[in-house]
C-alpha cells in the first residue's frame, strides 16, 4: 500500500486539496529534523487532527500553506511540534525504577549531601512533570523533617521537555487529587525546578549529573538518534551515575562502552 493509499484509508472525507501525501511528508521531515521524532504513515490521522486547529488559527486554507508558514516562522513551527508531541504520563509510572532508586541509589546520595557534596538529577523528556515530582518526592523520602533538610542541601533536579505547554504544567506543579493516587501516601509533598530544553540541541548545563531519568521519550526517535542521545547522556553522567530509560527502550551503540546494565532498563556509568 502506498502512503497515499494509507492516507485515504485512515482519513476518509479529508480532501487531498487540504491535506495530502506531500504535506504529510513535509511535516514528517520538519519534525524529524527539529526534534528527531519519526512519524510513520500510520500517524497521518494524528498529524491531521493535531495540526488542523493550528492550520485554522493561522488562517491557512490548506496544510500546504501551513507547511510554508512553519518553514518560515520558528514560533509557529514550535507550536506545531508541541502539538504533535504525546504527553501521556502519570505519577510513579514504572514503580520499580523509583523503588530501585530509593533502595539502592538514594542512601549514597543523601550521605553525600550530608557531607557537603552535591547531587544533580535530570528528568529528561519530563512531559507534564509527573515523573519529575515522583523522583523528587522519592528522593526527599517519607520523613518530612529529613526531607526538608535535604531540600536545603546542594541538590538540584532539572526537568526538560520540547513541549512548552507540558513544561508549563510541570512548572505549575498543580494536579488533580486522583492523579496522585499511584504515589505512596507519605511522599505527596514538596518542590522542583523545571526548564524547557530540546534534548537534541545544545545543552546549557556545564556540569555532570549523578542520575538521569529519560523514560518513554526515545520511542519517537529512529535508532541513530537514540544512540547519539544515549551516548550524550552517558557522557553527561558522573562516574557511577545512573540512567533510567523506558521499559521498551534499550541502550545500543557507543554508549555501551560507558554504561553497564544494572537491572531492567537501569544502567550505571562505569568508573573512570
Amino acid at each position: 500500500m502506498s502512503l497515499m493509499d494509507a492516507l485515504d484509508a485512515s482519513m476518509p472525507g479529508v480532501s487531498p486539496g487540504v491535506f495530502d501525501e506531500a504535506d504529510f511528508r513535509a511535516i514528517s521531515e520538519i519534525t524529524h529534523k527539529e526534534v528527531g521524532i519519526v512519524l510513520s504513515a500510520g500517524k497521518a490521522m494524528l498529524v491531521y487532527s493535531r495540526l488542523a486547529p493550528l492550520v485554522r488559527n493561522a488562517n491557512c486554507a490548506t496544510f500546504g500553506a501551513y507547511v510554508i508558514r512553519i518553514r518560515e516562522d520558528a514560533t509557529e513551527r514550535t507550536k506545531a511540534i508541541c502539538a504533535l508531541t504525546t504527553n501521556h504520563t502519570f505519577f510513579y509510572r514504572e514503580s520499580h525504577h523509583f523503588e530501585h532508586f530509593a533502595r539502592e541509589v538514594r542512601p549514597g546520595y543523601v550521605q553525600r549531601l550530608q557531607s557537603g557534596g552535591k547531587v544533580r538529577l535530570w528528568s529528561a523528556g519530563c512531559s507534564s512533570g509527573e515523573e519529575t515530582w515522583s523522583l523528587l518526592m522519592t528522593f526527599l523520602g517519607e520523613d518530612s523533617s529529613a526531607g526538608a533538610r535535604i531540600a536545603k542541601t546542594d541538590l538540584r533536579l532539572l526537568a526538560s521537555d520540547i513541549a512548552t505547554h507540558a513544561i508549563a504544567k510541570a512548572r505549575a506543579g498543580t494536579y488533580r487529587t486522583e492523579d496522585l493516587k499511584p504515589m505512596p501516601e507519605p511522599l505527596r509533598r514538596n518542590w522542583t525546578r523545571s526548564t524547557g530544553e530540546d534534548l537534541l540541541g545544545d545543552w546549557p548545563m556545564q556540569g555532570q549529573f549523578d542520575t538521569i531519568f529519560c523514560r518513554n521519550v526515545m520511542i519517537y526517535f529512529d535508532n541513530p538518534t537514540k544512540e547519539r542521545l544515549v551516548h550524550r547522556f552517558a557522557e553527561k553522567l558522573a562516574p557511577g551515575g545512573w540512567l533510567y530509560i523506558g521499559h521498551s527502550e534499550r541502550v545500543t551503540g557507543p554508549a555501551l562502552d560507558l554504561l553497564s546494565t544494572q537491572g531492567p532498563t537501569i544502567y550505571r556509568k562505569r568508573a573512570a
